[in-house]
């Protein structure tokens, strides 16, 4: 293990690439995370649901359910149900082997899982090469990881999981005890105005609208950053999220015809500005109030 440790200590490139192939693997995984995460929130609703309504939890339709989870059952096409082998499974090489199709009913598989997988080596590599070889750097790299999950189910589904937001604010929170992303104090007050300042624009929007703006999960998140980085990078965090979001969203109402009335998730620009201040959040933050500082 110290052999290791030194050796990636010392050749920062190995270790890079090594996060990259990492992350590459890891992004075969979130795509599973993406498509059955919120398929499993659905079913377990239901199943509350029911339970409410019966006040027992009978199965459906007689039968117990087969179980469904992150690991079962295997992967399969979603046109013709074949199950996905490990040959076929292997990230980006076996999409570029089969040529975007299933191997037994030959129909296109979608793009999107080798995105996935490719911007998921990229951004493994890049968060890597930033911190170096060290606690940091695999904290960051776990960070990075749920944002890239919660960014395309908000995108799909206009939801931000609890399995992945809580956990991971308080792993935030755990973390500033050490000292590595930053102290106690600023972790513990980042949490609380990540969410009061989210909820408190939540809460007026409604008072003057009667429609709700966003939803429980954008505040969560923005807690979970807070938590990480402290209350000093929210500023920053609300104002690049906030930027690309109107500049996104008008686009999409202009060039797509998209109806204005349609909800654009925000999640993905929260989490796009937070991986931002996770590595640049000082140099940002920085050049943003030199910027608005007056000459002497």
């Amino acid at each position: 293990m110290t052999i290791f440790t030194g050796f990636f200590v010392e050749y920062s490139w190995a270790f890079t690439i090594t996060a990259t192939v990492l992350g590459l693997l890891l992004g075969s995984f979130l795509n599973v995370v993406i498509h059955r995460l919120p398929l499993m929130m659905e079913r377990a609703w239901h199943s509350q649901c029911q339970e409410l309504v019966s006040g027992s939890q009978p199965p459906s339709n007689g039968k117990l359910q087969a179980p469904f989870n992150l690991v079962t059952p295997r992967s399969s096409c979603p046109h013709c149900g074949h199950p996905i082998s490990a040959l076929e499974n292997i990230p980006v090489i076996s999409y570029l082997w089969q040529r975007g199709r299933c191997t037994a009913c030959g129909k296109a598989i979608s793009s999107r899982y080798p995105l996935i997988e490719i911007g998921t080596a990229v951004l493994s590599g890049i968060t890597a090469w930033h911190f170096g070889f060290g606690w940091a750097a695999g904290a960051a790299l776990s960070l990075t990881w749920a944002l890239i999950a919660l960014s395309v189910i908000d995108f799909d589904h206009q939801l931000l999981p609890d399995d992945i937001t809580l956990p991971f604010l308080w792993i935030g929170l755990l973390l500033s005890l050490f000292g590595l992303f930053t102290d106690s104090t600023s972790s513990i007050i980042g949490a609380i105005a990540g969410y009061l300042s989210l909820w408190s624009i939540y809460i007026l929007f409604k008072w003057a609208t009667g429609k709700e703006g966003m939803g429980h999960g954008d505040f969560k998140l923005l807690a979970m950053l807070g938590a990480w980085m402290g209350w000093q990078s929210l500023p920053v965090i609300i104002l690049l999220s906030s930027v690309v979001g109107a500049v996104l969203g008008l686009t999409l109402i202009l060039v797509r015809g998209r109806d204005k009335n349609i909800p654009i998730p925000f999640g993905p620009y929260l989490a796009a500005a937070g991986w931002l201040s996770l590595l640049w959040g000082h140099e940002i933050t920085h050049r943003y109030f030199t910027m608005l500082s007056l000459p002497t």
